[in-house]
């Protein structure tokens, strides 16, 4: 179990927001060797209880790290076949030249001494701190001490930039156009638009060449094989005003895309069409919840809230509610629409509830609304994908660059993640909106500010 000491490989001292945001990371370092400071097991120690993704993360390093040592204590320990070792490493003082500058009764000190001390003590290794604490990364850099940050659930930028490029826009011959968008089958052979085969729902923006003709919408049809015209759909009262929400309607539509992300900045619409299919196809679900992360904008904090699960959470939901009502109101009052409405809330055929219970449940043919999904983690997002049951339809939404949450940013948030590991799948759909249509103040503050 022990590591020979002539070993060159690196050595990556861990902090302990990267074991709470991936208590799977130990595992994520190839064949380099880990630290763990005692002060990191400190920390992990106050967030072991509860229910909440902290908790879980804690706990769950806890008992792997636990496993994988098993007796061995303070000496190197292989972690698993084709990875380096691990070792719990007690806390050290600050080199003479620091111990004036960094008070050690502060828990990130007493890590960033630590590091430094298995530098000075591996002469020839290279030694870093890895920490998602961007003022640590700061106070680390300044000692001269290596620092990084976990990259691993890391999207690369050209990923991120290619989601907002992600429809492929070109120009048709009329004769083709005049096929897909007035043809008894409303399709052509892909044959006509690329040279390779599409990806599955890969979307289009379609011109006629010589703009004779508006932009046509289309996506590839994995059951024909072709590119499909998309027609502008009417859900509940709601009709897309531009050409992503189109796509995005005819997304959260598809009985057979049974996943689908919908990302862009506020105002552009979202939540509004996701829940807009929701109610267009009541009939096919036995459920229809809306959730979100119980996150708030930065750090104003409202203080405890007094009581019951609702009335707590109702600051929370409000949002989802907000949407609701203005589909409600496209419906005069008391109209067989607007009565269906309220019936659905009466019946609990349309409940709004938190993320915080979704973990051990079974989702079986619901049609399920996370908003806000860029204030989830890799781990929460597919803590929750995997709680769909047969007949399950999940639509999440977000703005990747509107992030309330610690520790994640447009790389590393859930929603990134899903677009980019799930691209290509036959049962995901990935729409990014551009234009906002909430209104013409939104709109030039999502430019301006």
């Amino acid at each position: 179990m022990r590591k020979a000491k002539t070993d060159k490989s690196k050595i990556f001292v861990l902090d302990t927001n990267v074991i709470l945001h991936d208590h799977k990371a130990i595992g994520q370092f190839r064949d380099n060797d880990l630290v763990i400071p005692v002060a990191v097991i400190e920390e992990a120690d106050k967030f072991k209880k509860g229910n909440d993704t902290l908790a879980f993360h804690a706990r769950g390093f806890m008992r792997d790290l636990d496993k994988i040592t098993n007796g061995y204590g303070a000496d190197w320990v292989r972690i698993g076949k084709g990875l380096g070792c691990i070792k719990v490493e007690p806390n050290h003082p600050f080199p003479p030249e620091f111990s004036e500058l960094f008070r050690d009764d502060i828990p990130d000190h007493r890590i960033l001494s630590t590091a430094m001390w298995v530098r000075d003590n591996n002469p020839g290794r290279f030694v870093a701190l890895v920490t998602k604490d961007v003022n640590l990364r700061l106070k680390a850099k300044a000692a001269g001490m290596a620092v990084q940050d976990y990259l691993t659930d890391k999207v690369q930028d050209e990923k991120i930039e290619g989601s907002e490029r992600e429809v492929i826009e070109m120009d048709l011959d009329p004769a083709l156009m005049q096929s897909l968008c007035y043809g008894p089958e409303n399709s052509i052979p892909w044959e006509a638009v690329q040279d390779t085969r599409p990806a599955p729902n890969q979307l289009y923006k379609l011109r006629w060449k010589g703009g004779q003709g508006d932009t046509a919408c289309a996506r590839f049809n994995t059951d024909t094989g072709g590119i499909t015209f998309i027609r502008s759909h009417e859900a509940f009262g709601i009709r897309p005003r531009n050409d992503e929400q189109k796509m995005a309607l005819d997304a959260c539509l598809n009985p057979k895309v049974e996943l689908v992300a919908l990302t862009g900045g506020a105002g552009t619409g979202k939540t509004l069409l996701a829940l807009a299919a929701a109610l267009a196809q009541e009939r096919d679900y036995e459920q229809i919840i809306l959730s979100r992360p119980t996150v708030v904008l930065g750090n104003q904090d409202i203080g405890f809230l007094p009581g019951d699960q609702k009335s707590k959470m109702s600051p929370f939901l409000q949002p989802l509610m907000d949407n609701l009502n203005v589909i409600r109101d496209q419906f005069r009052p008391g109209s067989r629409e607007a009565q269906r409405i309220d019936s659905m809330i009466t019946m609990e055929k349309l409940v709004i509830e938190p993320l915080a219970y979704i973990r051990g449940r079974s989702l079986g043919k619901c049609f399920f609304i996370i908003d806000e999904a860029q204030n989830l983690t890799p781990h929460e997002v597919k803590t929750i994908i995997t709680r769909a049951g047969e007949g399950t339809k999940m639509v999440f939404t977000g703005d990747i660059f509107q992030i309330d949450q610690p520790y994640l940013d447009e790389w590393s948030n859930g929603l990134t993640h899903l677009g980019e590991k799930m691209a290509g799948q036959k049962l995901f759909q990935h729409v990014f909106l551009r234009k906002g249509e909430r209104s013409p103040l939104s709109e030039l503050a999502s430019k301006l500010l």
